[in-house]
């Protein structure tokens, strides 16, 4: 099977990462759950990185940040070709460098004073791109958080990619808890679930009331996305041409935009 094969189960799958996410638990199916929260300092499992490091490539192109190195799933890889039952982990979501993500990513990367001196949390980080971009861009202190212990693990090989000391990845659900004073919450493409959309609103909304913090979303104009409430409370800050192999991996979808989520005050007070 193809990875558009790949591609569409993943999408299929949403729902099911959508409970996970919901229910404060790991990622469906996940075979590996030694970790939940990396230091800086931890070492990688061998086994498992030898297994990334000889199934994923290491690519630049075809995405909206050349700068950034990922190691992610291609045609040159062997479970493009193969059944997805095959692969020995949880869905590797992380394997996808998701529109949303790349719109954050690069505008991180081209406007680096939104992130320089502050704190930052990237929530259902995946590959790690929008984390690094804000690394790379002069941000204080990074949190990279996702529900898979194997993103976390692709995540540090990531950074050695990039020549970047590795952040703390927090490998949990931290959605619905308190998850401390962050200048910038930074998400994208998260919004494929109406009750995960409606958690997230509402999570987001007390992030800003208790911490004043600010949140950029990343999305493609997905239907979940543009049909909630949530959008009437953004602010387009700008929308990014996707490259020609961004939209063959994404339906045709042609462009991705970085909101600002601004809830009205009575919004803040309701939460």
């Amino acid at each position: 099977m193809a990875f558009r094969g790949w591609r569409r189960l993943l999408l299929g799958r949403q729902n099911a990462l959508a409970r996970a996410w919901r229910s404060r638990r790991g990622a469906p199916s996940l075979r590996w759950k030694r970790c939940r929260h990396w230091s800086a300092g931890r070492t990688l499992d061998p086994e498992v990185r030898a297994f990334l490091e000889e199934n994923t490539e290491v690519t630049s192109s075809g995405h909206l940040t050349p700068e950034i190195r990922l190691r992610l799933l291609t045609p040159r890889c062997r479970f493009w070709r193969e059944k997805p039952d095959l692969w020995p982990y949880g869905d590797p979501f992380w394997a996808i460098y998701w529109p949303g993500g790349q719109a954050l990513s690069r505008y991180i990367l081209d406007n680096p004073r939104v992130v320089k001196g502050r704190s930052v949390l990237d929530l259902g980080s995946g590959c790690g791109a929008t984390a690094i971009a804000a690394v790379m861009s002069g941000a204080s202190q990074v949190l990279a958080n996702d529900i898979d212990p194997i993103a976390g693990m692709a995540m540090r090989l990531n950074c050695e990619l990039n020549h970047l000391d590795p952040f703390p990845i927090a490998i949990k659900n931290i959605i619905n808890s308190d998850a401390g004073k962050w200048d910038l919450i930074v998400l994208g493409d998260m919004f494929y679930d109406e009750q995960l959309a409606d958690g997230l609103h509402r999570w987001l909304r007390k992030c800003i009331r208790m911490h004043q913090t600010e949140v950029l979303i990343g999305d493609p104009g997905r239907y979940q996305f543009l049909s909630h409430s949530i959008h009437n409370q953004l602010h387009k800050v700008i929308e990014y041409s996707l490259p020609e192999y961004t939209r063959q991996e994404n339906h045709g979808l042609t462009s991705s935009i970085v909101w600002s989520y601004q809830p009205s005050s009575n919004s803040l007070e309701s939460c």
